[in-house]
């Protein structure tokens, strides 16, 4: 029998690693509202001695004001538990940028925050002639202040971007993100910055340290920044369904953006979690079998197991051995498994 990429641990979660690195929006919360199960879940597992660091790519709020709005939905949180894309974008600056260099802030307070607090001089025009520009998703963010800073990169300053997610989740939808308000830059002038946040592992190590983890899960809902950033940070991920992605796209997915882990949302952090094994040509998580047939998914016996994903787990471990072994799942071959909805 073979092992699947899609991991098993006989003891809960929060018990066999000492930190999650948790996303916030469709981890923690959605939209205004706390997630409903988020709450107890994280007081469960702070209970059992695991820490806890919120990893977020929104760089416009400050540590102190992302710790303040969890505290208010019952995620009690201090500002040295949150790492900020912003915070990211500071530490990838003094890679290459010198301390006390002038930088353009394209973004909003947590941006100029972070930034300052890296040794930067802030300046307000690309009149000032800026060592650097760095842009960070803000609301706020206007015409003028994209052709400030391409006025900026168009005259030399190196360009930085805290995160590319080129859309983000909201209560009403999905929204255009920093990476699409970067990309009206990059149309200007050409450049293309590198990206401080998630899908960078740099930014997962640093909020690892913050931890003192030594083995560190990364939670999230989104396969290409979350769960992408923690397989190249070397870090076991746990797929959350409370968000962006599903059972669905996580089937589908290329190697380096597969979770660890599957689970409905952050519950998930108190269960044992089953490991699939290939055993013949058949894939099997407890009583659930699942196998490939000319580029389809088919389920040969269904089994929830003990919280509803056996079925999900074995169709992930059947999809990515097919896959890898060059025999890739059609997209339309998924529809026979059962996929169910997030527990709220």
């Amino acid at each position: 029998m073979t092992a699947s990429s899609l991991r098993g641990s006989e003891e809960p979660l929060q018990s066999a690693f000492d930190a999650a690195l948790v996303d916030l929006d469709g981890v923690a919360y959605r939209g205004p509202h706390a997630i409903p199960t988020a709450p107890p879940a994280l007081e469960a597992a702070r209970a059992r001695g695991m820490r806890v660091v919120f990893v977020t790519n929104n760089a416009s709020r400050e540590p102190g004001t992302v710790a303040d709005h969890l505290s208010s939905l019952g995620i009690p949180t201090d500002e040295s538990e949150v790492m900020t894309a912003a915070q990211a974008a500071g530490a990838l600056m003094l890679e290459s940028v010198p301390v006390g260099s002038t930088v353009l802030v394209v973004g909003g307070a947590g941006l100029r925050t972070a930034v300052a607090e890296a040794g930067f001089v802030l300046v307000d025009s690309a009149d000032d002639l800026p060592d650097a520009v760095v842009q960070g998703f803000s609301p706020d963010v206007s015409w003028r202040d994209l052709a400030e800073a391409s006025y900026a990169v168009a005259a030399g300053a190196r360009f930085f971007a805290s995160n590319k997610d080129l859309t983000i989740p909201n209560e009403r939808g999905t929204a255009p993100g920093n990476g699409s308000l970067v990309n009206v830059v990059v149309t200007a002038t050409g450049v293309v910055p590198p990206g401080a946040g998630k899908p960078e592992p740099a930014m997962f190590r640093l909020a690892a340290a913050k931890a003192g983890a030594e083995r560190p899960l990364v939670v999230g809902d989104r396969l290409d920044t979350d769960l992408k950033g923690a397989r190249a940070a070397g870090y076991p991920g746990l797929q959350v369904l409370t968000g962006v992605d599903g059972v669905r796209e996580a089937i589908l997915a290329p190697p380096e953006h597969r979770p660890s882990f599957l689970g409905h949302d952050l519950g998930a952090l108190a269960l044992a979690h089953p490991e699939p094994v290939l055993d013949g040509d058949v894939w099997r998580v407890g009583a659930a079998r699942v196998h490939v047939v000319d580029g389809r998914l088919e389920v040969l016996a269904r089994d929830g197991g003990a919280d509803g994903l056996d079925t999900a787990r074995a169709a992930c471990a059947a999809a990515w051995h097919a896959t890898d072994a060059g025999a890739p799942i059609k997209v339309e071959g998924v529809g026979d498994v059962e996929v169910p909805s997030a527990h709220e």
